[in-house]
């Protein structure tokens, strides 16, 4: 829960005391985002404290929420205790804002890691997590849905003080239909991306579970597996522990770039492509096509492939 007494920006001015929708009183700021801020309020009709995610009043967040309130409407079919995920109350207008109502939970993993010094929890622990949000993305796939942002950070205890600990998965912001996931589509935080989605290939709800195996190693060892702020650090470090990617990923779309590339890194000076031959090379030749999703492809990354690659 945050001390900070209010939260202003161009979208938004809240403070504690504020009422939304006419009977949700603020109490406390729980966290903010580029969206705007999620807020622990009080249901004054039913004296009920909640959890509501006040998005800003942008077009564009607004159309974001209006994704996400169909994606939530998905999940209504799956009963959220059963399924490890949060409960949603549905949603109301404050103004122009859209404000999500949802069950009010006590902490996020990655909070609950910290209080412990970052030392990782015991096996006694990390089990039953794991094993609760496993469910979790066994019922998002039992209806077709990629969380796609999936991290410490949006998996919330219910409530730490009681045992064995149970656990939920929240902010289904950028989470879509398996179905209607397109090639180069950027989504989830770096170091829990998996690499498909960093390289802008296609993914689906495997990518999920990618980064539930990085949250495992966090709960084991209290840190994050792959630490770097940008998606060519962490595909270095990935590339350093796991290896060369398979050759299907690094040939999709990337067979002329490589194969210049190594010509233009030749050891030997007589073998190094000349300046004549890069530019006959079919690399330039305005037939050879690069797929859609490669076009979304980050170039630095590309190359960090390559050097894999020789």
């Amino acid at each position: 829960m945050s001390a900070n007494p209010s939260f202003s920006s161009d979208e938004l001015e809240i403070v504690e005391g504020s009422i939304l929708g006419n009977h949700y009183k603020v109490e406390a700021f729980l966290g903010e985002g580029g969206f705007g801020i999620v807020a622990k309020c009080r249901d004054t009709k039913t004296n009920r404290a909640v959890a509501v995610k006040v998005n800003k009043s942008r077009p564009d967040v607004v159309q974001q929420a209006k994704l996400e309130i169909f994606i939530l409407e998905q999940l209504r079919q799956l009963d959220p205790d059963a399924a490890n995920i949060v409960k949603w109350d549905g949603f109301f207008q404050d103004g122009e804002r859209v404000c999500l109502n949802f069950e009010l939970l006590d902490q996020c993993l990655w909070d609950y890691i910290r209080d412990r010094n970052n030392q990782g929890l015991p096996i006694s622990e990390v089990g039953p997590i794991l094993r609760q949000l496993t469910n979790a993305l066994s019922h998002l796939g039992s209806v077709g849905i990629v969380h796609a942002d999936l991290k410490s950070r949006n998996i919330m205890v219910v409530n730490r003080h009681e045992s064995p600990i149970k656990v939920k998965l929240i902010d289904f912001g950028l989470a879509c239909p398996a179905s209607a996931v397109m090639p180069g589509d950027r989504v989830g935080t770096v170091g829990y991306s998996a690499p498909e989605v960093m390289l802008g290939l296609p993914f689906n709800e495997a990518s999920d579970m990618w980064s539930l195996g990085l949250v495992a190693v966090e709960l084991g060892t209290g840190v994050p597996l792959y630490p770097g702020n940008e998606d060519y650090d962490v595909l270095k470090f990935i590339i350093e522990t796991q290896g060369q990617p398979p050759d299907h990923v690094l040939d999709s779309g990337l067979e002329q770039i490589m194969i210049l590339i190594k010509q233009m890194l030749a050891l030997d000076a007589n073998q190094r492509i000349t300046p004549s031959e890069v530019l006959r090379h079919p690399f330039f030749d305005p037939k050879t096509k690069t797929p859609e999703f490669r076009k979304h492809t980050n170039t630095a990354v590309l190359l960090l492939l390559a050097r894999a690659a020789l």
